[in-house]
């Protein structure tokens, strides 16, 4: 079973290349998060929106990395952050394609 933290919340920018070349060193630093799988990161400029899909290992480096990534977020001025972790289907995922490794 893996665990997917779902976060987004208000950010005026940057988004697309621009967002790319400033959070590279960020995306890099994720992946010696512990427990962490992958991330898509999401991002929505007409909505003013930004924030990722996770996957990993247990629920307790889900909500460890969410509880560090909320202070972190909160110390760059975003205030709001939404954000849940759930448990994955793994059986019904392979079933429509889903990858989890």
């Amino acid at each position: 079973m893996r665990y997917i933290l779902q976060v987004d919340f208000p950010i005026d920018g940057p988004f697309g290349e621009e967002m790319a070349t400033q959070f590279s060193d960020l995306a890099k630093s994720i992946n010696e998060e512990p427990g962490f799988l992958w991330k898509i990161w999401t991002e929505n400029e007409a909505t003013k929106e930004a924030g990722g899909i996770y996957a990993f290992d247990s629920y307790e480096n889900a909500e460890n990395y969410l509880n560090m990534h909320s202070e972190r977020l909160k110390s760059m001025g975003v205030p709001n952050v939404n954000a849940k972790i759930l448990a994955t289907n793994d059986v019904l995922t392979q079933i429509t394609h889903g990858r989890l490794d």
